[in-house]
């Protein structure tokens, strides 16, 4: 008798059933399948929107009604969102556009991006109206002439960090859950935020802790956590617990937690830098009668891209700017706590 395989005789593979977990949910971030894939579960998904926070591995875009309108997106016109995302922005831009229009999505997040390209995919917009770049927005003139666009007619820039991000651990951008210390937008480019922690000396990490985030106890802090190795967000964050420990509230010391998170992703990521360069460039980027809107969460950013829109202004480079910032209005901001800080300006490109 032949001892070769036959599908009669081959055992079928044991059925092999998604792990049960202690307690009624799974505690680890890397098991959490909803999370990893909420479309699947659209009733979970609904549950924690309606209890006001936002679901892990999802985003809840912000002032989505404010951004429609300050940008007026028309069917054939050329847009950009140069922070892509999770793709809420997008998603609600492209059927403005259409017929005619495209949508150029730029992130420098090689994690997140093939994701969110997938959703808008699957929500029906095709190759031709709408294309996905792994860069910075400050490499949008390259973009562009990839595309072979002389300009955009609406350009959006979200600075905010997604609640993707913020929500896995192994990014390191918060103390959620413990992670290794990284906060890298790109990971595979650049150093991570505990290896600037062991480099940088007392007086350049008060500096930056001030620059970065206001930080009113940046010299406190500084010789404490300067040239000193953490390699996950929970030691950063214990070691700013003891190193303030008596000499401030705890709501305080929340803050500040908050605060030195923010100063170092600032740091690892060069964000200043990309946004001063994004800005130098912007006009050049815009059609005339060209709209964009740059939605910002920090002092920095804010102040960076008011004061470039003043001076676009008085150079006759923009024919209009926002008089003045705007903010969520206060259901967004009960609704959506993470659109607290957010603060939208816009500019119009001269003819």
């Amino acid at each position: 008798m032949s001892d070769t395989p036959t599908p009669e005789n081959v055992p079928a593979p044991p059925h092999r059933r998604r792990p049960r977990y202690s307690g009624k949910n799974p505690r680890r971030f890397e098991e959490k399948y909803k999370e990893h894939h909420p479309e699947l579960y659209p009733e979970a998904v609904a549950k924690v929107l309606a209890s006001g926070k936002t679901p892990a591995g999802t985003h809840r875009s912000i002032m989505v009604a404010e951004i429609l309108d300050v940008l007026r997106p028309q069917p054939g016109e050329v847009a950009v969102d140069g922070t892509l995302g999770y793709g809420g922005h997008a998603a609600e831009l492209l059927p403005k556009l259409q017929p005619g229009g495209r949508l150029i999505g730029l992130d420098i997040d090689p994690i997140e991006l093939p994701k969110a390209e997938a959703r808008l995919r699957n929500l029906g917009f095709g190759a031709e109206t709408f294309v996905a770049h792994r860069s910075n927005f400050a490499g949008l003139q390259k973009v562009l002439a990839l595309e072979q666009f002389s300009g955009a007619d609406l350009i959006l820039a979200d600075l905010g960090v997604s609640s993707m991000q913020l929500d896995d651990p192994v990014r390191g951008f918060s103390i959620k859950f413990e992670g290794p210390l990284d906060m890298r937008m790109n990971p595979q480019r650049g150093q991570p935020a505990s290896a600037l922690l062991e480099k940088i000396n007392a007086d350049a990490l008060a500096m930056l802790l001030e620059m970065n985030a206001d930080e009113p106890q940046a010299h406190a802090l500084a010789g404490f956590l300067a040239e000193r190795t953490f390699p996950t967000t929970t030691a950063l964050a214990n070691a700013i617990r003891r190193a303030l420990l008596h000499k401030v509230t705890d709501d305080d010391l929340d803050d500040t937690i908050r605060r030195v998170f923010q100063a170092l992703r600032i740091a690892v990521n060069d964000e200043f830098s990309a946004l001063d360069s994004f800005l130098r460039i912007l006009p050049a980027c815009l059609n005339p009668d060209g709209r964009v809107a740059i939605l910002t969460f920090h002092s920095g950013e804010d102040h960076r891209v008011k004061k470039s829109f003043e001076a676009g202004l008085r150079n006759g480079l923009y024919a209009e700017i926002a008089p003045e910032v705007i903010r969520p209005t206060p259901a967004e901001r009960r609704d959506n706590p993470r659109s607290t800080a957010a603060k939208l300006r816009w500019a119009i490109k001269a003819r």
